[in-house]
């Protein structure tokens, strides 16, 4: 019982701007505009030193969790419950 089945990994048709004209337009100008500053702001962002310690803290973060991953689970759990807390609505 061999069947061949045909399997198409990815199927990559190029879109050409002259047949299909309205693709040019999903965007509007003022998302684009919102889009390349978020862009600015991120790639400034990267540039920075506090983006340097944002790294460094994740490492010792990962490390910490490494080494003592019962009180990691324990601290996690404290803070959701005390977040829990503090968002439930109020009755």
């Amino acid at each position: 019982m061999d069947q061949e089945v045909k399997v198409v990994i990815h199927e990559h048709t190029s879109i050409d701007p002259v047949e299909e004209p309205y693709r040019e337009s999903l965007i509007p100008d003022q998302l684009q505009e919102i889009g390349d500053t978020l862009l600015e702001a991120f790639s400034s962002f990267k540039e920075s030193e506090s983006y340097d310690l944002l790294v460094k803290s994740t490492e010792k973060v990962r490390e910490y969790i490494k080494k003592n991953p019962g009180q990691a689970l324990l601290y996690s759990l404290g803070a959701g419950a005390f977040l829990g807390l503090l968002m439930r609505k109020k009755r």
